[in-house]
């Protein structure tokens, strides 16, 4: 299978790497916006097309990654799929919500496999909690998540200047909201949410609290932040009724820090490997994709509904 892969940066060349562990699959050629930086990127993986022109990329490809900035997402994904091709839309897949409906309803017009990148559902720590909810061992009472970050510049994840500015809401909101849903099979009854002052020069919220719940009483407490100045990441706490877990990306441990063995969960420690493959292999057989645009489409209506309400413009009513 021949892939294209539009985004040369951090997360661009996360999907490189995890595209060489992957059997029968070709990456044929790299899109990117910074001409410089995409042929070293293009050397570096033995990458023999690239260039800026998406239009080139999708013609020699079966599929398209795109890990590009997310301003760029709506254009970019109707392109690639009304040219008959296979998109994976990194998250988030657009900022909002309208744009995630038009992208959808293209998908279903089109019938190609188109995927949102929502990784957390395939990481293997996620992956084992999500297999005993199924069979019935647990049951969810509170997911308790910290998003933290420390990033008062405008660089990505390689320390390198960034064309467009990341969000705590669209971007990283998303990534528990979506898992929220998809753990406990239910869509958000009631949210909530609050901001903290907006960056003088980024012009973004830099902390942010999130509360929901679902039909079943179930909770997701969220709090994210750009402003913190130690351990990054996303730190996940399952508050079950029988258990509880700590996991931490592609890492699980019990509420006690026991380590949990993954090793024996999937064909890979890797989640974006993970993510990937579930694109090759839903093409390859001809369905839908977990993490569908569609699937993850309600995710996009609960950011939408917490955006209205922290509204800088809206009142604070006490």
């Amino acid at each position: 299978m021949k892939i294209c892969v539009a985004g040369q940066g951090a997360f661009g060349q996360k999907h490189l790497d995890a595209l060489k562990r992957i059997p029968d699959v070709e990456v044929v050629s790299l899109i990117g916006g910074n001409p410089k930086g995409t042929e070293e990127v293009a050397q570096k993986y033995g990458i023999k097309h690239w260039g800026n022109d998406l239009g080139e990329g999708i013609a020699r490809a079966d599929a398209v990654i795109l890990a590009t900035p997310t301003q760029m997402h709506r254009a970019q994904g109707e392109l690639v799929m009304r040219a008959g091709k296979h998109v994976l839309i990194e998250i988030p897949v657009a900022d909002t919500v309208e744009d995630a409906e038009a992208l959808t309803k293209i998908a279903k017009e089109t019938g190609v496999v188109a995927m949102g990148g929502h990784v957390r559902r395939f990481n293997p720590s996620h992956q084992f909690v999500r297999r005993r909810i199924e069979k019935g061992e647990i049951k969810i009472q509170q997911m308790d998540v910290q998003t933290y970050f420390f990033r008062r510049t405008n660089m990505n994840a390689a320390g390198k200047p960034r064309s467009w500015t990341d969000h705590l809401l669209w971007h990283h909101a998303a990534h528990t909201v979506d898992l929220f849903h998809y753990q406990t099979g239910e869509i958000t009854r009631e949210c909530y949410a609050v901001q903290g002052p907006r960056h003088p020069d980024l012009g973004i919220a830099m902390d942010m609290g999130i509360l929901m719940r679902v039909p079943s009483g179930a909770m997701l407490t969220l709090s994210l932040s750009f402003n913190n100045d130690g351990p990054i990441g996303s730190f996940f706490r399952y508050i079950c009724d029988n258990a509880t877990y700590q996991a931490y990306y592609d890492d699980l441990a019990d509420g006690k820090n026991n380590p949990i063995d993954l090793s024996k969960v999937d064909v890979s420690m890797d989640g974006i490997e993970l993510e990937d493959r579930e694109f090759i292999a839903a093409i390859r057989e001809k369905r839908e994709p977990n993490s569908s645009l569609e699937q993850v489409l309600p995710c996009m209506h609960v950011l939408g509904k917490l955006e209205k309400m922290i509204d800088p413009n809206r009142e604070c009513v006490m």
